[in-house]
Order: structure tokens, then sequence, then C-alpha cells
């Protein structure tokens, strides 16, 4: 059976510490560059240097996430740092942008690239395209059923990374434009600002339909009971979300996923007990769910009640006063502790001083009653929630401080009287290291140095990361060896070893080059609608199948069919399936923003390529203008001008069911806005509630734009 990877988070120092501490055996960060978590510390140069090394030294991977979309003014400065990094002996970096992917896979035929999930890899056909390209691991999208992963880990020999634990993103990855149209806030851009995880009422016509607020937030993914599943199908790494989580969360959720891949190897059976699910709840958690990967129940995919962490629940509040809250205690409470107190306006505070009959206390149990000085005003009858342990941070703490993770080697000493003395270390690596000493070993004239005294001082390793497993030793008796002798070649073997364990890759630079075709300039005018009685386009493009235009294909597509003809594709699988046979544009959904990705597109055999609706004016005459620069060639470029743009595109099922077509629904956020919600081939599409309009279409034929189109879907 398959031993799975254990993917790690780090956006800090202190994280990565205590993911190697915890068991991980590779850990994905990001730079102070183009990650898709730009809130969280990250790492400056310096750090990501010390990073690598450090874990390269427990044997612990690093994978670094260049994972957001490049414009054309950035490519310069993003292939420096891909530089950087590979030079700085980075196990793999993780893409997103697939002209990127082009040329970086060109540039550094050597450096190990992953497909990020925003690249929307979610379907056979998508990832043999990119293991065509040259990827050693395609990381899939979360919606991605289990059945769907074993169907690609059988047909296709590209790595897989599936998401077990953590936050999950409510739309398909790199699908989402909300947060970039409502606040400029691009989630392709590492720069999010969590729309999902705000309140929203849902109306169909003028009747509001929910109770709770949070109808887009989602409960965390917790896949601990189904690990043993994904090893029997050969998953290669299983991943963990949280590189904005603090160490403790880290250390922990890491050591769990680490018990029970380890118990399900060993006795195959996950040995994780009710008591440690409580304690990861302590940690984080907004409720949990096994996700759409195990077919998790549309109704226990959302946690409409809260979108912030939940902790545990410790008691209710019994009594108020101008002073403070009494709590009666279900669980145990301490000085430090987080608790939040669920009231009309959700109320939080670090616990000081708490007293029990009078008396203050550090700790009070279930069953106590306490009283907390508070002066806000709280509801009698009020839930308390706590979210921070205190006794819980400080024994993790205590837990990565010892430093208990130790790399296991076996040491060799030869030993003859008159010659120097030869050790052999070697780790479990298969590294190995050979220390002669100048020293000639003597005869011993009084007392002899025995061999148990020898392992003795040789076994003196402190602060290393190392751990003798056995110390052997053949030669000579009756011998004469100064400690410092010993010491000395002790720390040599060690030294030497480290340095083996730092490997250093083997830095290959080759050109760039793509085969394209040169596209005539067109100025044409089409439109995406389902209206059979539209006038005055170039092109009409359809997803009807009663109307014989150019289809659309959906851009969520698990399975794939045969298709004919005119076609408008909005994922990569599509490209690999229909490029090379038909005449295929693609659409706004591929987050085209280089001219490295439109060439590259082109290379497939795809006509057009739509740009990113988040592109500006100044982004888009840039793209043209370098790209015929560099290619001596035009594109074929098509542009959004107007229409209301699809913000969302999700799995998970708003109306459970009934949703009734001939009806209009729309979400309506705290300001009023109101975004039309659609259902249709079993997902949910979130339209913006104010309209893209281009106005001047001259203008952009001008610049070199073939196409504008028009989204008139309702």
């Amino acid at each position: 059976m398959k031993r799975p990877e254990l993917l790690a988070p780090a956006g800090s120092f202190d994280s990565l510490v205590a993911a190697i501490e915890a068991g991980c055996d590779a850990i994905y960060l990001s730079g102070k560059h183009y990650g898709a978590r730009s809130f969280a510390n990250n790492f400056d140069d310096e750090e990501l240097v010390s990073a690598i090394n450090y874990a390269h030294l427990y044997g612990v991977k690093i994978y670094v996430t260049v994972n957001t979309l490049i414009y054309e003014d950035e490519v310069d400065n993003f292939i420096k740092y891909i530089s950087f990094l590979h030079h700085n002996n980075v196990d793999a970096v993780i893409i997103q942008d697939i002209g990127m992917f082009d040329l970086i896979r060109q540039l550094y035929p050597n450096l190990e690239l992953h497909i990020s999930t925003q690249m929307h890899i979610h379907n056979l056909e998508g990832c043999q395209l990119v293991y065509q390209m040259g990827a050693k691991r395609a990381v899939l999208a979360r919606e991605t059923p289990i059945e769907l992963v074993k169907e690609i880990k059988e047909k296709c020999p590209i790595d897989l990374e599936i998401f077990v634990h953590g936050a999950l993103c409510i739309s398909y990855s790199g699908q989402c434009l909300m947060s970039s149209l409502i606040g400029g806030r691009s989630g392709n851009r590492g720069t999010c600002a969590q729309c999902c995880r705000q309140p929203y009422d849902l109306y169909c016509d003028n009747d509001k339909l929910n109770v709770d607020n949070y109808l887009l937030s989602t409960k965390d993914l917790n896949t601990l009971e189904h690990i043993g599943e994904l090893i029997d199908i050969g998953v290669d790494s299983f991943k963990i979300e949280g590189r904005m989580k603090r160490p403790e969360y880290v250390y922990y959720v890491v050591s769990l996923y680490r018990k029970a891949i380890d118990s399900y190897l060993k006795y195959h059976e996950i040995k994780i007990t009710d008591e440690e699910i409580i304690e990861l709840k302590k940690l984080f958690n907004r409720k949990f769910t096994k996700g759409f990967l195990f077919h998790e129940e549309n109704n226990n995919f959302i946690n409409s009640f809260r979108p912030n962490h939940l902790g545990i629940e410790i008691g209710k509040v019994i009594d108020t006063s101008n002073e403070g809250i009494t709590i009666k205690l279900s669980d145990s409470l301490h000085v430090q502790d987080g608790i939040r107190i669920i009231s009309q306006d959700d109320l939080g505070l670090n616990i000081q001083v708490m007293y029990v009959k009078h008396h203050k206390v550090d700790e009070a149990f279930k069953g106590d009653t306490v009283f907390i000085p508070y002066h806000d005003k709280v509801a009698i009858g009020s839930t308390i929630l706590k979210t921070s342990d205190y006794l819980q941070l400080k024994e993790i703490n205590k837990l990565i401080s010892k430093h208990e993770r130790k790399v296991n080697i076996l040491m060799d000493l030869e030993i003859k009287i008159g010659s120097p003395l030869i050790m052999h270390v070697k780790d479990t690596n298969n590294n190995e290291v050979e220390v002669i000493s100048n020293y000639l070993v003597e005869e011993s004239l009084k007392a002899p140095m025995t061999y148990e005294n020898i392992i003795k001082q040789l076994s003196k390793v402190g602060e290393t990361i190392y751990n003798i497993l056995e110390i052997n030793i053949t030669g000579d008796q009756n011998i004469f060896i100064p400690v410092k002798v010993l010491n000395d070649l002790r720390r040599e073997a060690l030294m030497l070893l480290d340095s083996k364990r730092l490997y250093h890759y083997n830095i290959k630079e080759e050109s760039y080059h793509v085969n394209i075709s040169d596209y005539p300039h067109q100025e044409i005018k089409t439109i995406y609608t389902n209206n059979k009685n539209i006038k005055g386009y170039d092109e009409i493009i359809t997803d009807d199948d009663s109307i014989t235009y150019r289809k659309k294909i959906a851009r969520v597509n698990e399975h794939l069919k045969e298709e004919k003809g005119k076609l408008l594709v909005g994922e990569l699988g599509s490209v690999f399936r229909y490029a090379k046979d038909n005449d295929v544009k693609t659409d706004f959904s591929l987050n085209v923003t280089n001219s490295y990705s439109v060439a590259f597109l082109h290379s497939l055999g795809v006509n057009c390529v739509t740009l990113s609706i988040e592109m500006n004016d100044y982004q888009i005459k840039r793209l043209i203008t370098e790209y015929v620069k560099r290619y001596q060639k035009h594109p074929s470029l098509a542009l959004i001008g107007k229409g209301y743009p699809e913000v969302m595109i999700m799995k998970y099922d708003p109306f459970n069911g009934k949703y009734d077509k001939q009806k209009i629904y729309y979400l309506q956020d705290k300001y009023h806005n109101k975004f039309r919600v659609i259902r249709k081939d079993n997902l949910t599409y979130i339209y913006h509630y104010e309209e893209i309009n281009k106005d001047d279409y001259q203008r952009y034929y001008d610049m070199g734009i073939n196409e504008i189109r028009e989204n008139s879907i309702f």
C-alpha cells in the first residue's frame, strides 16, 4: 500500500516548525509575491531560503505557491522570482497562470511544477493536458467526487493532490469574481475579501426564503474518517488548508492526519478518538463537512448560522448585572481562555478574571457557576462558546518546543592502532559520509578506553536533528583515544551529513518558443444568449441545444461528451478534448491575463481567446503590444463588452432541489445589492448586480481586439 504525502500549510516560520514537529512530509508556503494568500505573514526571500534549508534537513519538501494570475508588466520579475526559488532548491512551485506554466516549464525544465486548484482542473481531460505539458502534479478542485478521482488516477499518470482538511471556497476555485468586481480585491490575485462569509438573504421574486443569513459560508472540510479510502485509490498527497492559521492549529491538525494515515497503513483502521475531535474543534471549526469529495448531503455543506470559529459550547448565561455575567458551565474554563457570547450581536472576550462563589479562581469546571466582570449588555440564556483554550495552547507549544522529531542515523567506527579513526554515518535516506581523523590511534599504556565508553561519548548528539539508532565499532582493543578526538570526529561527520541532506537540484536553463498562427484582424460583435429571435450580431452563442449556432460548453464539466462544430469552452479539459478538431473559442473563465497564455491556447488550436474580465484597458493594450512584439504575429482576442457577469459558479444547491426556473431568484447583500441566481446543469450561477458596459467598442477594436461579446442570458 502506497504511503501518501502529508502536505501542511505554513504562513510563518513558527507554523513551518510546528508542521515539521507534527510529522508532515512536505510544506506549502508563499513568498511575498504571487501567492493566493496575500494576508498571511508569508516569507521574505531570506526567510524562504532559511525555510527550505530547515525543512530539507528534516527530509521535508518545500513547495512555494505562485498561484495568482500574472499581468504582462509583471512577467520579467516573475521569471526572476522563479529563478531565485529554483537556484535555492525549492522542491516544486504551484502555479495557477497557464501562460506562466508554459513559460517556466520551457525555461527551467528541471523545476518540478504543480498545477494549483486555482487552475480549475476537475476532470480527466484537464489532467491529461497538464500532464502532457509537463506538470508533475495536479491539485484537483475540491468539488471532484472520489469516483472521478479514482478514474483519473487509473487513466492518467499525473500525481494527484487532494484537499483533506480546512476552509472551503463555495465557488469553484479560480472561478470566483465576486470579491474582485465588488471591491477590487481579486481572489485570482491573492486578495480575496471573502464575500462568501458575508450575510445574504435569498429571495424568490419578493419573498424572503431564508432564516439564517450566512447562505454562502461553508463548513470546514474534515475527512479524517475517510483517509483510508483516499489511500486505497492511490491519492499521492493529502493537503491541509491553513496558511492563515496559527502554529498551534497547524501542529494539531497535522498530527491528527499523521496519526490517521499511519494507523490506517499499519492497522487498516483510523484510530482517532472523540476527545481528539473536541480538541480539534477548540482550535478552529465552522462545524465540519466531508465535502463533495465524499458526497456530503447538500444541507450539511453550509453553516448559515455563523461564518467564523465556533469552538465548543461550554455553558449558558443564567444571570446578568451591570457588573458582569453569571455562567453555568457545561465544560471547563480557565483564565486567559477566549470565549464568544452568542447573543443578538456576538461578543468576544479573553478571560482575565473570574469568580466561583465570590472567590477568585484560575480555573472552573463542568457544573460550576462562574461570575465574569463584563459591561456589555448580554441576554440571559445566551450560549457561551470557548474559542481559545489557554491550557491546550500551552501544551501544544510545549510539544512543539521539545523538537522531538529526529533523523535516525547509523554510525560505524573503525579502530586500528597506529592508524586514523574512520567513521561512517548513514541516514535512512541512504545519505552516507566518511570522516578520517588526523589522530593516529595509540595503544593504551594504563587504562584502555572501552567500546562502551566510546559509544557513550559518540552518542552525545545534543541539540542536533539526529538520533543514533546504532553504533557499531570494529577493530582493535586496548586503545587510547582522547575524548576531544571523538567529539571532533562526530561533529565533523554530522556537519557533512547536514550538507548531504541539504541537496541541490541540477539547474538547467533553456529558451522559450511556441508555434502559433498569425490571425487576421477582424471587428465582429457576438452575443451569448438563448433568445432565438435576436438580431444584429455576427455570431450567436448558446447553450440551448435547440438553437444551432456556436455552442457554449459548461465550464464545469466532470465528464465531457463528444461535441462537433463551433464551440465556446471555458476550462482546460474542454480545450484538450475539442480544440484540435473543432472551431473552438475560449471563454473569460480561463482567466487569461498575459500574452503567454494567449499564445499557449493558440498553440493548442484555439481560434479566439477571451480575455479576463478583471483586466483594465492598460493591461489589455500592453498584452497585445507585447504579443505582437515578441511573436511578430497578431492574436485573435475577444472581450466581454456588455452583460451581467457570472461572479460565482458552485456545486452547492441553495434551493435544496426546489429550484423553479419559471421564477426569479436573487441574493441580497447588506447594502441591498441584488445578485441574480440561476440553477442549471446541477450547478448554481450567481451574477453580478451591476452590468458591464464598455460602450465604445471601436476603441477596443483599434487596440487589436477581434471580437466584442455581449452576455444576455436573462
